[in-house]
């Protein structure tokens, strides 16, 4: 593996998890597109996938009361699991370019929603059948692209959960949707050596990255880093859009 593409990575996953540490998610919605400009979607997804289930149980600790989150939120993680399972075989059988325009769709929606809050009053007239819809599409979306922000802050928005519930949610979603990718990229023999090594290596620049995100939490606004933060991914899904349209 090239010393270039190391510190490319090495940069991507601190800067990360530094944000991720600042306001309570954004790991995998940055990182993904981010690593994704560099090589396909689905290695993206391999080389994140252990350091993504770190940063994830590390601010589900850090908010506290895991088992009640756990409990009021199992089933829609139970559904997402499924979903994210059915997502990777389909990105494992056809991993095309294409699904970076996925990922960039999906950045674009969570662009817009937290622009002009965008209402998704279906939710809240159909609880349960959203629930359902969260847990199965979320699950594939999140399968095929890391990313499941913008349905899940739409969801809790909607049916006016605390923000504290909109961060474990997306904490968990992730945590334990990550677990089922795990599997089912070690059963097709997708888990490569280099995603194992780059895992492995990647735990300390996580670390370092959350240690001074978690500081960072504490003395400044949160609102100055999800700035920094969209202005990036804008940036990061009009690149994945021109890549794969002249790919």
């Amino acid at each position: 593996m090239e010393t270039d593409f190391l510190l490319i990575f090495a940069l991507i996953v601190f800067a990360s998890s530094l944000i991720h540490g600042s306001i309570g998610f954004g790991f995998g919605m940055m990182a993904t597109p981010a690593i994704a400009m560099f090589t396909d979607i689905q290695t993206a997804i391999t080389y994140i996938l252990v350091p993504t289930m770190l940063v994830n149980l590390v601010s589900i600790l850090s908010e506290g009361r895991f088992f009640e989150a756990l409990k009021k939120f199992w089933f829609i993680i139970a559904l997402m699991v499924v979903g994210s399972c059915i997502g990777t075989v389909i990105l494992i059988y056809f991993n095309s370019e294409y699904f970076k325009l996925l990922l960039a769709f999906i950045i674009f929606i969570y662009l817009l929603q937290s622009l002009v809050k965008i209402e998704a009053s279906f939710i809240s007239a159909n609880p349960k059948a959203s629930t359902y819809g969260l847990g199965i599409i979320g699950g594939i979306v999140s399968g095929l692209t890391n990313v499941v922000a913008p349905l899940t802050i739409m969801y809790t928005l909607e049916l006016k959960y605390s923000k504290k519930d909109t961060i474990q949610l997306s904490n968990l979603c992730f945590l334990f949707t990550k677990i089922g990718q795990i599997a089912v990229f070690v059963y097709f023999g997708a888990f490569t050596q280099s995603a194992v090594e780059l895992s492995a290596l990647s735990f300390i620049v996580v670390g370092i990255g959350l240690f001074f995100g978690l500081k960072i939490k504490k003395i400044i606004d949160a609102k100055f880093y999800i700035k920094i933060l969209k202005v990036l991914l804008f940036i990061i899904a009009c690149v994945l859009v021109v890549d794969t349209i002249s790919f």
